[in-house]
């Protein structure tokens, strides 16, 4: 150990001496790692909100049946365009068939106007929901209550405000039990709920909810339904998942080759598809800081031939003093790593304040994982190491008496 530390401090005193030398040495390092701490720390932010609002808008425990499945390509949409729409006689038909589900809430979205007094919000998210609600996490109220049960299934004229939505009209005065008009008609507000945060600078909050029957009566009854679904418990999920499957097909009378006309996902499912999209653009992002690396490494080892070629007389006098071919290697490899992995800690430092600089100016978070860092400073290590073993088997390889006669 104190063999390490003696080459580690010889390594750090060749590099002082040369500060500027080691500086233009290290900057492709320094730009390599700092892109990818900077890449790394974005696409975990992402990664996290997505993660978040997916599970917020899904339920962790939970699953959704719409109209159609998540579309990635144009050949999946073509062949889901025709799907039929979800009825609230099939919303029964998912309830009744099987004790591993225990509750399915019937949703309706659609966009609108909401009023208090003079104060007008424009396309406003108004969704529609059936009693059993109250059964998801989904729904909350961070002030006053929810809707209850009777009062949705009854179609009282009652709201449940959004965060956003609440702050807009009424700011610090309190909604409760205030009259608001949502497409011209009067709800009295019973609750608002928690704030859900933005999504890419845009807000999550801007909605109201409303009862089913009350928003049938505002939009229409032929509009598009959404199914939330909710297992006996947890560990049921692919059991009430496939429950619901087969209460639709029978519903549907579709036949044992018809496929499903009809999507039903989790959150997982969201959040498969979105990482699958992700990883490609990750994967080439890395790949051009990868090639960065290997130019710095290879100006390291220019570099350290050099420095070798240099201090041929040094070598040679240490020699001639004792010191052993592998004394000769792991000096001139300390050196050679420690260069390299000092340029890691600078990029890694720079590229974590890159990521909150994007992260102020844009609405893309940022976030530091601490394996970033030991990825950031291990590269950067193992680049020293490979790009040094040739300069420093050179020096190991040179000749006492004629490296003391070189000029």
């Amino acid at each position: 150990m104190h063999q390490i530390l003696e080459s580690i401090g010889i390594a750090l005193q060749a590099i002082w001496a040369g500060k500027l030398r080691s500086f233009m040495t290290v900057l492709g390092n320094v730009v390599a790692v700092t892109s990818i701490v900077t890449v790394v720390s974005l696409i975990q932010g992402m990664n996290t909100m997505v993660s978040s609002a997916i599970v917020t808008d899904v339920g962790a425990d939970s699953f959704t049946i719409q109209r159609r499945p998540p579309i990635r390509t144009d050949e999946e949409d073509e062949l889901n365009r025709n799907n039929p729409q979800i009825t609230l006689k099939e919303a029964d038909a998912v309830r009744r068939f099987s004790p591993a589900i225990e509750a399915v809430v019937v949703q309706a979205n659609q966009s609108g106007t909401v009023s208090y007094r003079d104060q007008v919000l424009e396309r406003v998210g108004i969704q529609g929901v059936s009693p059993e609600y109250l059964n998801f996490g989904t729904f909350d109220a961070d002030r006053g209550r929810m809707m209850s049960a009777i009062e949705v299934e009854r179609n009282r004229p009652v709201v449940l405000l959004g965060w956003g939505t609440a702050d807009a009209l009424f700011g610090e005065t309190s909604p409760i039990d205030k009259v608001v008009r949502i497409q011209g008609v009067h709800f009295r507000v019973v609750g608002v709920s928690a704030s859900k945060g933005s999504f890419f600078g845009n807000t999550q909050d801007n909605f109201v909810v409303i009862p089913l029957g009350a928003h049938a009566k505002m939009f229409g009854a032929r509009q598009t339904y959404s199914l939330q679904v909710k297992p006996a418990s947890p560990e049921l999920l692919p059991a009430a998942m496939d429950a619901a499957t087969a209460a639709l097909r029978v519903e549907r009378r579709l036949k044992g080759s018809d496929r499903n006309n009809f999507g039903i996902f989790t959150s997982d499912t969201l959040l498969g598809i979105y990482r699958q999209a992700t990883t490609g653009i990750f994967a080439v992002l890395v790949g051009v800081v990868a090639l960065s690396l290997v130019v710095g490494g290879i100006v390291i080892m220019n570099i350290m031939l050099m420095v070798v070629s240099e201090r041929t007389r040094e070598i040679g006098l240490r020699k001639a003093l004792g010191a052993r071919r592998k004394d000769i290697l792991a000096q001139v490899l300390t050196e050679s790593i420690t260069l390299s992995t000092f340029g890691g800690i600078v990029g890694i430092a720079l590229g974590f304040l890159a990521a909150e600089a994007v992260s102020a100016v844009t609405p893309l978070p940022a976030r530091l994982e601490p394996w970033s860092i030991v990825l950031g400073v291990g590269i950067t290590a193992a680049v020293g190491l490979f790009f040094g073993a040739y300069p420093a088997a050179r020096a190991a390889r040179l000749d006492p008496i004629e490296a003391l006669r070189r000029e």
